[in-house]
């Protein structure tokens, strides 16, 4: 079982043309991660529409205002890094690249904030991979060596941006959770929370009736 342009495009609309451009994409990752399957195939795809602005955005902006660093900031636990951002809200505002740099400096095997691994290694495919560590990991698992550490802007080929997020997939053990229909634990896996789940519980529900 395939998945087509036109019903790509029934279950993410948004995507446009982006529709025909991933399509081959798709299917060559779904087919080489066992996604398949009408259940399988919709949480996927609802997934990485959700995580992609529906196929239209492969790499994380970080371009955030002021009060919204302070927003998400004060929401976050104690001694997140997130928290340690309020103070500097002003100064990260509007800035993505040193925004990047301070809160993934340091962390996901980046090196510290002053050496720009945490923009390098931002957020990149269809569902994000970050971090030195993830891209090294990926890059192993995809090319079997790790050229993603000195082009990761491979990932923002559609072809690469689809297999790293099949990769993903298969990593956190997702098809199984899939086959239970437990679109939450997805989620979580993914996100690490449950940030946006009625979007994505939204575009499951119209891939399954579009996936006959």
């Amino acid at each position: 079982m395939a998945v087509t342009e036109k019903q790509l495009q029934q279950i993410l609309p948004n995507a446009s043309r982006q529709a025909g451009v991933f399509v081959p994409a798709l299917n060559a990752t779904m087919g080489k991660y066992g996604i398949v399957g009408r259940q399988r195939m919709a949480a996927f795809i609802a997934q990485i529409g959700h995580e992609s602005g529906q196929l239209r955005t492969l790499v994380e902006s970080l371009n955030y205002r002021a009060d919204r660093i302070r927003q998400i900031g004060q929401a976050s636990p104690e001694g997140s890094r997130w928290r340690s951002l309020v103070p500097r809200a002003d100064e990260l505002a509007g800035k993505p690249e040193r925004f990047a740099n301070a809160a993934y400096g340091g962390r996901m095997g980046n090196r510290p904030e002053a050496s720009g691994d945490g923009w390098l290694f931002r957020g990149r495919g269809l569902i994000q991979v970050t971090g030195r560590s993830n891209y090294a990991a990926c890059s192993e698992a995809l090319f079997g060596d790790s050229r993603l550490l000195n082009t990761p802007e491979l990932l923002e080929h559609p072809v690469y941006a689809a297999l790293s997020a099949g990769w993903f997939w298969q990593k956190e053990g997702l098809n199984s959770l899939a086959d239970k229909g437990d679109l939450l634990a997805i989620t979580k896996r993914i996100n690490g929370g449950t940030s946006g789940f009625d979007g994505r519980k939204a575009l499951y529900e119209r891939a399954l009736e579009v996936l006959q």
